[in-house]
């Protein structure tokens, strides 16, 4: 079996619900999400045993690389879970819609989850640009999707403009490239910055373009000002979505292009290193410190989104790296690997608790531990591995790119990475002493199902495994000794 096959097949089933929901109205959300998760779910164990063939017109432009089947299933498992965190949601969700139909909210993540693992295989910026098209146009009709909340609205609007703003300038930094190298694909592009006859300055500002364009796909800074805005006011499973999943098709998307642009013997591969540091050193100051001072712990998520980029941008700006036998690419993938469930479990907290009618503020956690203790405990594991701490898998993330940093000599760049930390544990455990303060007691208690605590421990158990031994994980993404695309 192709993987072209199951991608095709997420789209399509996400065009048929939405039909059928728009012909059978009377159909129930449960059936159209649990429909959507099994779907999901059945590509998800296919996966592995599809071979890396292509049918004949797709092999042009994409390929199969670990890389590549990492985050086709990376995507797969987001999706997986932000269609069940819907469901969760679902009792409140639909108070914010026209209707009380939840069709879109099942739907659309499928064609979001094609349209990522399309981009974590193509090996040319046309391609690149119409899978981000796809996964980008989908996400502006899930962030307004509650249309009688005016935050979300708001969100919506302005992810749209801004997210058309840098759509231009991405397709504007193409066209240079384009226009430089003759060529956009990313092997004949990686030839062409070898070559001394290729005009320098016109291909290091199509490359500051494109790389501005993806940098308000990953919440870079200078271009991240829209995340806290959109990430509060979007519905709770769609942040979780773009926090993870629209973060991992950026960052593939980047890995890809910085391998061209960063190859041996580039023209442009100093500027296009030191633009790297710069940014990710930038981008973890101004998510981390602004953290400091947030009372919604839906925007405190935004901002740490932020500084979670930077780490990665630093991680790719770490290109010779051999330690711990990963790429930077496979440091990256695996720093998203253990993101996933710690912010996945955050947010579905932040989810269980809006359904029981409580709101997303510091003080609504005050006393979280006498209401669920059990809800209290995946939290502050979700947090506490967001922080760093050691023996969850966030630390060892942050771990490879502090080590990464020291071992080329980045002191600037580290020191700005070490006092974002430093920062993040701050305002992490803020929330995490709310939680654990005596007031509360008499406040009824929260309460989830069974299969959502199932859920939710299982994160919780990844999270600590992964801390403790990242072997595994580690072994996956070992790059292979000849990964090609084969006919």
């Amino acid at each position: 079996m192709s993987v072209f096959t199951l991608e095709a097949g997420l789209a399509l089933l996400g065009l048929v619900l939405l039909m059928i929901e728009a012909f059978k109205p009377d159909i129930s959300r449960t059936t159209l999400g649990m429909t959507a998760i099994a779907g999901t779910a059945l590509a998800l164990v296919l996966l592995p045993f599809c071979g890396m063939t292509l049918p004949g017109f797709m092999q042009p432009w994409h390929q199969l690389d670990t890389l590549a089947f990492f985050y086709k299933g990376f995507a797969l498992v987001i999706t997986l879970l932000v269609l069940w965190l819907t469901l969760v949601c679902s009792p409140y969700l639909t108070r914010f819609t026209l209707d009380g139909k939840l069709a879109e909210m099942f739907s659309l993540p499928l064609i979001v989850c094609a349209g990522m693992m399309w981009m974590a295989s193509a090996r040319d910026l046309v391609t690149v640009f119409v899978a981000l098209e796809l996964v980008t146009v989908s996400f502006y009709v899930l962030v307004a999707f509650a249309r009688k909340s005016a935050f979300s609205l708001e969100a919506g609007v302005k992810y749209l403009i801004l997210g058309a703003l840098s759509t231009g300038v991405l397709v504007y930094g193409i066209a240079w490239v384009y226009g430089a190298t003759g060529s956009m694909s990313f092997d004949a592009i990686a030839k062409a910055l070898a070559n001394p006859a290729t005009s320098k300055t016109a291909a290091l500002f199509g490359a500051a373009m494109i790389l501005a364009g993806l940098g308000f796909k990953v919440a870079a800074a200078p271009f991240h000002m829209w995340v806290p805005d959109v990430y509060q006011g979007a519905p709770t499973p769609v942040t979780a979505f773009l926090s993870v999943g629209s973060k991992a098709a950026g960052f593939i998307v980047l890995t890809r292009t910085l391998d061209a642009f960063l190859s041996d013997g580039s023209i442009i591969a100093t500027e296009v290193q030191t633009l790297l540091l710069v940014t990710g050193a930038l981008t973890v100051l101004l998510g981390s410190l602004p953290a400091m001072f947030q009372t919604s712990v839906k925007r405190l998520l935004a901002y740490s989104s932020i500084s979670h980029a930077g780490y990665l941008i630093l991680a790719l700006a770490c290109r010779e790296s051999a330690r711990f036998d990963l790429s930077s690419g496979g440091i990256v993938a695996f720093y998203l690997a253990t993101y996933l469930p710690m912010t996945v479990l955050g947010f579905l907290g932040l989810g269980l608790m809006r359904a029981n009618g409580l709101g997303e503020d510091i003080k609504d956690f005050t006393g979280l531990a006498k209401r669920n203790p059990l809800l209290a405990l995946l939290m502050t594991i979700s947090f506490a591995s967001l922080a760093g701490l050691p023996l969850t898998a966030g630390f060892i993330g942050k771990l490879f790119v502090f080590l990464g940093l020291a071992d080329h000599g980045y002191w600037g760049a580290l020191t700005c990475a070490v006092i974002a930390a430093a920062a993040g544990f701050y305002y992490y455990f803020k929330t995490i002493l709310a939680m654990y303060t005596t007031e509360g007691a008499d406040t009824p208690a929260l309460t989830f199902s069974a299969a959502t605590k199932a859920v939710a421990g299982v994160l919780a158990v990844i999270i600590i495994v992964l801390g403790v031994y990242p072997k595994p994980l580690q072994k996956v993404l070992a790059p292979a000794p000849a990964a090609v695309a084969t006919k």
